[in-house]
């Protein structure tokens, strides 16, 4: 006679799961590809997820949200005990790790915000006098890409007019 042992976890169906989470099936399969959750699978091969996944899901989701990558992503959750469900301390640890990054990406997207206000509000479109356009390219000295939006990581001042001495 074979022993059935109960089991404390409960297993749910990646139908169930969508479900609970508003994530497609298909995006659960591409969690799993990246290593962001695990499934396992049934005596007829039918993929099954602990409940815990729940959890990690809503994780990712929010996570998304705020503009944290998948790769930073998977980074925090393998650092989640195997041993046991994670705790809300667990959780809140993840989350404070990336508290800097979003600072600065507030910071950014508030340069942004205000040197759109200034060339939307002059209402000027002329790219010889405005104070976004970049003439004769002084820029390019510091580096690739939008250096008056970007965390000046080298010391200058990306706070310069953009405008050539000629102006």
């Amino acid at each position: 006679m074979v022993e059935v042992v109960a089991s404390d976890r409960v297993d749910l169906t990646p139908g169930a799961v969508s479900e609970r989470t508003g994530v497609s099936v298909p995006t659960l399969h591409f969690y799993e590809r990246e290593g962001l959750i695990e499934s396992h699978r049934t005596s007829g091969n039918q993929r099954r997820y602990h409940r815990e996944v729940l959890r990690r899901i809503a994780f990712i989701r929010v996570s998304q949200g705020v503009g944290i990558s998948l790769a930073r992503i998977r980074e925090a959750l393998t650092t989640l005990p195997d041993d046991r469900v994670p705790t809300k301390a667990d959780w809140s640890r993840l989350s404070r790790r990336w508290r800097a990054d979003l600072d600065a990406r507030i910071e950014q997207l508030q340069r942004l915000r205000d040197d759109l206000d200034g060339c939307i509000g002059c209402g000027c479109l002329s790219l010889k006098s405005c104070a976004l356009y970049n003439t004769d390219d002084v820029l390019a000295a510091r580096g690739p890409g939008p250096r008056r939006l970007l965390v000046d990581r080298d010391g200058g001042d990306d706070d310069e007019p953009l405008v050539s001495p000629r102006g």
